[in-house]
């Protein structure tokens, strides 16, 4: 068999196989979108889908939800301010780390990795205790410290790499300016590093939109985030299917946007990130 050939068949092959993937990635994302705008009954009976069928009830129904949107709202608030958090921590830990020579650097380095693989179900009950007793449990505030704390050692972990590979010619010739640790890393770091930056803030927005746990333990009614929200529309004699489908297919809008925005810097972060020093 020729080269050529080969290679055609491999390239068949890997796009056939990448589209597989697709399919069944986006098959569920599919059925969500397109049983929001069915009703109950007709989504229970197993009916074939029928232009005949589609409503926008389930969607009224949600925006009439008072709670349901102050919990998509609360959701925004604290994924942007875990964001900001993780991003603005991780990124001088980053630094240190990588520009730092010190006793234990690189115990301290995995010990952020081994904390972030820890489960949630470990810590969850020791959140709560100590939010509890400092009066930040069901708030903005509490929820989003403990999303910034799993969040966090990822974007350290991310940052690392970025970090590493910035050339100490910068820095040397930064010093002889009179320029700051602070100012080098505001300056010069930061500025080269923007990529990385970028992708670590969209992973912990999408981390923090999608988690569950800590919101179910450490919220009541007033911090309540959306993935929880959703969850209570499952009553012990009622399963709102339209309204569970309508209000997971918004809480997609905004990651499918922020994502798409981003994406040239998305995949300059990724390249970038896969360079070694």
């Amino acid at each position: 068999m020729r080269l050529a050939t080969r290679k055609k068949i491999i390239t068949a092959a890997v796009a056939v196989f990448a589209l597989a993937v697709l399919a069944v990635e986006l098959y569920p994302i599919a059925i969500t979108l397109l049983n929001g705008f069915r009703r109950d009954i007709v989504i229970l009976s197993g009916q074939k889908l029928s232009l005949k069928q589609f409503t926008g009830a389930s969607y009224a129904l949600v925006f009439q939800n008072s709670q349901l949107m102050r919990a998509m709202r609360n959701s925004v608030i604290v994924g942007l301010l875990s964001t900001a958090l993780s991003v603005g921590v991780g990124a001088m830990a980053a630094y240190g780390l990588t520009r730092f020579r010190f006793r234990g650097k690189n115990a301290l380095a995995y010990s952020f990795l081994v904390f972030r693989m820890l489960p949630q179900m470990s810590l969850v009950v020791s959140l709560y205790l100590m939010f509890r007793s400092v009066g930040i449990r069901d708030t903005i505030f509490g929820i989003t410290l403990a999303h910034s704390s799993f969040n966090v050692p990822y974007v350290i972990w991310m940052l690392i790499p970025f970090f590493t590979v910035v050339d100490k010619s910068y820095e040397e010739a930064a010093m002889v300016d009179g320029c700051s640790r602070w100012g080098m890393f505001r300056l010069i770091f930061l500025p080269l590093a923007a990529p990385g930056l970028v992708v670590a803030a969209v992973f912990a927005f999408i981390n923090s939109w999608n988690e569950f746990l800590y919101a179910l333990i450490l919220t009541g009614v007033n911090a309540r985030t959306a993935p929880v929200a959703i969850s209570s529309l499952i009553g012990g004699d009622t399963l709102t299917w339209g309204q569970m489908c309508a209000a997971s297919t918004i809480m997609l809008i905004p990651v499918f946007v922020f994502t798409i925005g981003m994406q040239k810097f998305l995949i300059r972060g990724v390249a970038a990130g896969g360079v070694k020093g």
